[in-house]
């Protein structure tokens, strides 16, 4: 093989995302050919990789999950938090989500063993759509649509335009290609609003349809192939 940046290497065995990888080797916990590596080094063929004194894993097969989150469980694989979302699934191979979705939030969120495809998902650049449905507290003002659809000044920026349709009083729908901390949350807050459910519906071209919530399935073949041709042209951050 060509020579690989030793954190995609790692990332590429199914075990962790790149940026788990960059932390494995920032805490001296990786050798590459018995020297502790470093951010940087590059794995050729013949080389020897150990994560805590132990050698990596070819690839496994590459797993990929949609999964309907109920409320009340957490995007983390840190299994000291009971309401963890990998201990609720329990899947036999170690795998990990791709972004995040609030614990008080419900709805799709994707599971992977493959490290290689989870920032050209979530890198807002590349303008992948996520579809949301939600309620809030009091019924919507005139002008709540075109506000919500042209920016929010929030987390010390300006969110994108994005799409936001009225589907009821107080409920609507609305599509982002981003991915800020409590994002649609806090744009309901600073225009006087209270979140009372949001719900994750799509994300890119796969749709939660009638996945029931604490379900999960395997991506199909025809997602597979249309996640495939929609991430051709996006850029990853480790590149």
């Amino acid at each position: 093989m060509d020579s690989i940046s030793l954190n995609k290497y790692i990332s590429d065995t199914g075990i962790c995302s790149r940026r788990e990888a960059d932390k494995f080797i920032e805490t001296g916990r990786v050798r590459l050919n018995g020297v502790v590596a470093v951010k940087g080094n590059r794995v050729e063929e013949g080389d020897e990789v150990l994560l805590d004194g132990k050698p990596l894993r070819n690839n496994p097969k590459r797993i990929y999950i949609a999964f309907h989150k109920p409320r009340g469980l957490t995007c983390t694989t840190d299994l000291r938090d009971k309401t963890n979302v990998i201990s609720y699934i329990n899947h036999p191979q170690r795998i990990f989500p791709i972004g995040r979705l609030d614990k008080d939030s419900e709805g799709l969120i994707f599971l992977t063993n493959d490290g290689d495809i989870v920032n050209k998902i979530l890198r807002s650049r590349n303008g992948h759509e996520k579809e949301y449905i939600v309620v809030v507290d009091k019924e919507l003002a005139p002008d709540f649509v075109r506000r919500m659809s042209n920016g929010i000044p929030i987390l010390g920026t300006t969110t994108k335009k994005c799409m936001v349709e009225q589907k009821g009083r107080s409920i609507f729908r609305i599509i982002l290609t981003q991915g800020l901390n409590r994002q649609i949350r806090r744009m309901c807050e600073y225009m006087g609003y209270d979140v009372i459910k949001l719900k994750r519906t799509r994300i890119m071209s796969i749709k939660l349809d009638d996945l029931a919530p604490g379900k999960w399935r395997y991506f199909t073949e025809v997602e597979m192939q249309e996640i495939e041709t929609l991430l051709e042209e996006s850029t990853n951050s480790y590149e």
